[in-house]
């Protein structure tokens, strides 16, 4: 975040193409049980942010495929791609939008800031530092 949106407390502008929107709208609307803790994050972030046409999303803004580096306040610097759950693979760096820190990604852009709770608890500021688009296209569009 922003030092004045620190200040003010407000979250940052996100911005999401109108595919990927409605995909993951109705994905966070039909988690149940342990995962949708993570469906209702995601759902207050899609419902807050900006949609556009899918073409028209800014190469710098994270969405499904982005691979995104980022730093938190704790130290951990870490780069990923953002993927479906069904492509997810922590080992490959292919992190599902269907976590915490998935969810807290998509629709950031380059050097915009968000509070976010790690898995233990903690709760952290998580920092965008750069967003490729490299692998963005080559994303499964399935909804698993």
């Amino acid at each position: 975040m922003t030092q004045a949106a620190k200040k003010s407390g407000r979250l940052p502008r996100l911005v999401i193409g109108s595919e990927d929107h409605e995909r993951l709208m109705t994905m966070a609307n039909g988690l149940s049980g342990p995962m949708a803790e993570v469906g209702d994050q995601l759902l207050t972030e899609l419902e807050r942010a900006r949609v556009v046409a899918q073409k028209k999303l800014p190469a710098d803004v994270v969405r499904l495929g982005s691979k995104v580096s980022f730093s938190t306040t704790d130290g951990f610097d870490r780069t990923y791609q953002l993927v479906w759950p069904s492509d997810a693979n922590i080992s490959e760096d292919k992190v599902s939008v269907m976590t915490p820190i998935g969810a807290a990604l998509i629709g950031l852009s380059e050097g915009q800031s968000i509070p976010w709770k790690a898995r233990d608890g903690r709760s952290l500021s998580l920092t965008v530092v750069k967003v490729s688009q490299e692998a963005a296209e080559a994303v499964s569009p399935e909804a698993t």
